[in-house]
């Protein structure tokens, strides 16, 4: 069984990506992957799950509305509440093509990427001896005042 889900965006991801989106769901599970492979990889789930269900709910109405079943079945409670539900299915669909495109237009050319480089900062770690460290602050001592 395959670990995604196939979407509409398959190609633009394989384009802008250079890899087919099995081999980027594994890339991204490298510590220096993008996390505009991350994001572009969360739409595309997102997208996938909702263009499976605006799929289901076509192949039931299609069921629905079989020539060959008997017209007393038919219901259009049911035929409208699967409107309703399409509707809501197709408004997701869109929006997270929307928002996949534009994440994809807003890529640099693959030619003009860069691996982020990751260096390891030096730590110094020093201890003062104790006769250097300053005394702490007693609580609700009075502090000498000079007065003229």
């Amino acid at each position: 069984m395959s670990r995604f889900k196939p979407s509409t965006m398959d190609g633009d991801l394989q384009i802008v990506f250079g890899n087919s989106v099995p081999a980027l769901y594994e890339a991204a599970t490298d510590p220096d992957a993008s996390p505009a492979l991350s994001r572009a990889l969360e739409l595309h789930s997102f997208l996938a799950l909702t263009e499976e269900q605006v799929a289901r709910v076509r192949d039931r109405v299609h069921a629905r509305t079989d020539p060959v079943r008997d017209m007393g079945e038919l219901s259009a409670d049911q035929l409208r509440f699967d409107a309703m539900w399409l509707e809501a299915a197709l408004d997701a669909r869109d929006g997270y093509r929307a928002a996949l495109s534009q994440l994809l237009r807003a890529m640099p050319p693959p030619s003009q990427r860069t691996r982020p480089i990751h260096t390891a900062l030096p730590r110094v770690t020093a201890t003062l001896p104790p006769s250097a460290a300053p005394a702490p602050h007693r609580a609700g001592a009075a502090t000498p005042t000079r007065r003229p």
